[in-house]
C-alpha cells in the first residue's frame, strides 16, 4: 500500500487542483491588501490595532478591532507551535467586526424520517403545513439528510430519489431553499437508517471494512477510510460509490440546483462529520468522562501505518499505536505519559503516529471535497463540510478526545487550521455546532469543557483560511439563555467578508418545535438573526410580545397540525 506522508498531504493534490474562480470583494479589501497580522496564524503583536472596512449599503466606516490577546505561540504551516517561542495558554482572538450588512439566514433540519425506509415522503400534508409555517416565520430554508441506505438500498448503482424529490418540490412550492446532506453513514437515533444492505453484506464478508479499535471491536456506522481507494464494493471503491451517488443526485435534481437546492453538505464520516468514530459503537449520549478509542486497527489502516513507517526508515513504528497510547483505555489519559500535561506527545514515535492518524483523516476529507467540487462545479450550489464540536476536554493540555477523533489539536498545536485550509482550497464552508452552549453551564458537569473556547479556535481557523462558517445548535431545545448565546456567537464572524453571509441551522424540526412557547422562542431567534439592524437582546422586554404573535392562519395551522 502506498505511504501517506502526513507532512505532504496538503500538497498532494496541488498539481491537479483547478484554480478557483475569481471572487468579487463585497466589503473588505482583498487579502493582498490586508495587514499582515490578519493573514498570518503566528503570534500577533499585543498592541490594539484598528482597521476599517466599507459595508455594502450606506456609506460608513466601522472599525475592526483586533483583540490584544491572540496566539501566545507561533505556529508553522502544519499547525505546530514553535518551541523557540514558548508561552502560556493560547488565546484565540477574532476581529470584532462591524455589524453585518445583512442578517444571518436560518435553516431548519428536517426529521430523520422525512423519507421512510421504502423511499416515500412521510406525512406529506403535515410536512406541507410545516413548510408554510416556517416560511411565514422568516426561515430561509430546510436541511434535508439524503441517506445512502435509503436511496441505494436495492443494489449498487440503483437509485431511488422519489421521496427526496417530493420533499424538494414541496419546499420549492412554499418558497423555501434546500440544503442536502450526502449522508454516507448510518443513523442510530430514533428512526434507524442503516448503510445499504449490499454494503453491510460486504462488511460481513470482510470485517476489516469497518473501523476497528485495539481490542478488535468493530464500528459499522460507516466504512473505514483505510479502504477509500480499494475496489471492495462489488468492484468499486468507496470513493467511487460516494462520487457516483453525488453525480446521480446532481443529474436527478439538476432543475433545482441553484435556485432551490442552494447547498450540498458532504458526509465525511460518523454523524456526517469529518472525524473517526469515538467508540466501537456510537453511544446515544457521550459521557463527559469518556476519552474515545483510536480506530486504526483494521488491516487497511495498519498497512498504511507500516508503509509510512517504512518510508522514514522506522519499521518498528508501524506495528501499531505506541504503548502509552494503548494504556489510555485502562488507566485514563492523564495517568499515562502520552497524555500527561508535562510530557504528552513528547516522543518522535508519538508525534509520528498522531501526524499519520490525523493526516489520513485530512486526506479522506480532501478526496471527498475534490470529488464534490468537480461534480457540482457550475451548478450554483455551495459546498459544506462539518467538523465535530468536541469540547469536553478542551482546556486540558492533551485534548484526548479530539486526538482519538482525528484532530491533532493540543495546547502546542492547532489541529483545525489544516482542515480549514483544506476546505478553503475547494471552496467548502465550515459547519460547526455548539453555537448554543456556554462555558458556565458546561463546566458545572465537566470543569475541562469549553465549547466557547473551541468555537473561537474554529472561527479563527476559518477566518485565517478565508472561508465562511455555518453554525448549528447542539441541544434540541431553545430557551432565553441559549438564544442569547446563539446571537452572541453569530457575531463572532462578520458576514461582510464573503459573498454571502454565514447561516445558522436549527437542529431539528419535530412536533415539540411547534408548541406555543417553543414556537414563539424560535420565531424570536429567527427575527433577531435575520434582522438587518444591530442584534439586540429583546428577550426580557414585554413590548416584543406583540411582534411575536401569530400574524397569519398559516402559522396557527403549523402549530396545530404539524406532525399530528
Amino acid at each position: 500500500m502506498a505511504c501517506v506522508s502526513p507532512s505532504r498531504i496538503a500538497g498532494s493534490f496541488s498539481s491537479r487542483r483547478r484554480a478557483p474562480p475569481p471572487t468579487v470583494a463585497v466589503g473588505p479589501p482583498p487579502p493582498s491588501h490586508w495587514p499582515s497580522y490578519l493573514l498570518r496564524v503566528p503570534a500577533m503583536r499585543p498592541s490594539l490595532s484598528v482597521r476599517t472596512r466599507r459595508c455594502k449599503g450606506p456609506r460608513s466606516r466601522t472599525p475592526i478591532i483586533v483583540s490584544s490577546k491572540l496566539f501566545s505561540k507561533a505556529s508553522d504551516a502544519e499547525g505546530f507551535v514553535s518551541p523557540e517561542n514558548p508561552g502560556g495558554n493560547e488565546e484565540y482572538g477574532l476581529p470584532l467586526g462591524p455589524e453585518p450588512c445583512r442578517g444571518v439566514p436560518v435553516f431548519v433540519t428536517l426529521p430523520v424520517d422525512a423519507v421512510d425506509a421504502e423511499g416515500r415522503m412521510t406525512r406529506p400534508k403535515a410536512m406541507a403545513v410545516s413548510f408554510l409555517a416556517l416560511k411565514a416565520g422568516g426561515v430561509e430554508g430546510v436541511v434535508m439528510e439524503v441517506w445512502w441506505g435509503i436511496v441505494e438500498r436495492e443494489g449498487p448503482g440503483i437509485y431511488d430519489w422519489k421521496g427526496y424529490r417530493d420533499v424538494v418540490a414541496g419546499a420549492a412550492k412554499c418558497g423555501l431553499k434546500v440544503r442536502a446532506i450526502m449522508s454516507f453513514h448510518q443513523s442510530g437515533r430514533g428512526f434507524r437508517v442503516p448503510l445499504p444492505r449490499w454494503v453491510l453484506q460486504e462488511m460481513d464478508k470482510e470485517p476489516n471494512l469497518s473501523y476497528t479499535d485495539k481490542a478488535g471491536r468493530r464500528n459499522r456506522e460507516c466504512l473505514s477510510l483505510g479502504c477509500d481507494m480499494l475496489p471492495v464494493l462489488n468492484g468499486r471503491s468507496p470513493m467511487q460509490a460516494y462520487s457516483d451517488f453525488m453525480r446521480n443526485f446532481r443529474d436527478t435534481f439538476k432543475e433545482y440546483l441553484g435556485p432551490v437546492v442552494t447547498g450540498i453538505q458532504i458526509g465525511m464520516g460518523p454523524g456526517g462529520e469529518l472525524r473517526y468514530p469515538y467508540f466501537p459503537s456510537e453511544p446515544l449520549r457521550m459521557s463527559s468522562e469518556d476519552f474515545g478509542k483510536f480506530q486504526c486497527f483494521d488491516k487497511f489502516m495498519l498497512a498504511s501505518l507500516r508503509a509510512c513507517a517504512r518510508a522514514i526508515g522506522k519499521d518498528d513504528w508501524g506495528n501499531g499505536v505506541p504503548f502509552d497510547v494503548m494504556d489510555i483505555e485502562e488507566n485514563g489519559p492523564h495517568q499515562t505519559s502520552f497524555f500527561r500535561n508535562e510530557a504528552y506527545c513528547d516522543s518522535p514515535q508519538e508525534r509520528f503516529f498522531l501526524s499519520w492518524y490525523s493526516g489520513m483523516l485530512l486526506l479522506h476529507g480532501e478526496r471527498l471535497c475534490m470529488a464534490a467540487e468537480t461534480i457540482f462545479h457550475g451548478t450554483g450550489v455551495r459546498l459544506y463540510g462539518k467538523i465535530a464540536g468536541i469540547h469536553w476536554h478542551y482546556t486540558t493540555a492533551s485534548h484526548p478526545l479530539e486526538l482519538t477523533a482525528g484532530y491533532y489539536n493540543t495546547s502546542t498545536r492547532d489541529g483545525y487550521l489544516p482542515i480549514a485550509r483544506m476546505f478553503g482550497r475547494h471552496g467548502v464552508t465550515l459547519c460547526c455546532t455548539c453555537f448554543d452552549l456556554r462555558d458556565a453551564e458546561e463546566k458545572k458537569t465537566n470543569t475541562n469543557s469549553s465549547p466557547e473556547g473551541l468555537l473561537k479556535q474554529l472561527m479563527f481557523a476559518a477566518f485565517s483560511a478565508n472561508i465562511p462558517v455555518s453554525g448549528e445548535n447542539s441541544l434540541p431545545y431553545l430557551d432565553d439563555a441559549s438564544c442569547r448565546q446563539i446571537l452572541k456567537t453569530s457575531k463572532m464572524y462578520p458576514d461582510g467578508y464573503h459573498e454571502s453571509p454565514s447561516s445558522f441551522n436549527f437542529v431539528r424540526m419535530d412536533k415539540n418545535m411547534f408548541g406555543g412557547k417553543s414556537w414563539s422562542q424560535f420565531l424570536r431567534l429567527v427575527k433577531e438573526l435575520s434582522h438587518e439592524r444591530n442584534v439586540k437582546d429583546h428577550f426580557n422586554s414585554r413590548r416584543t410580545e406583540s411582534h411575536l404573535s401569530f400574524k397569519s392562519s398559516v402559522e396557527r395551522c403549523g402549530r396545530a397540525l404539524a406532525y399530528y
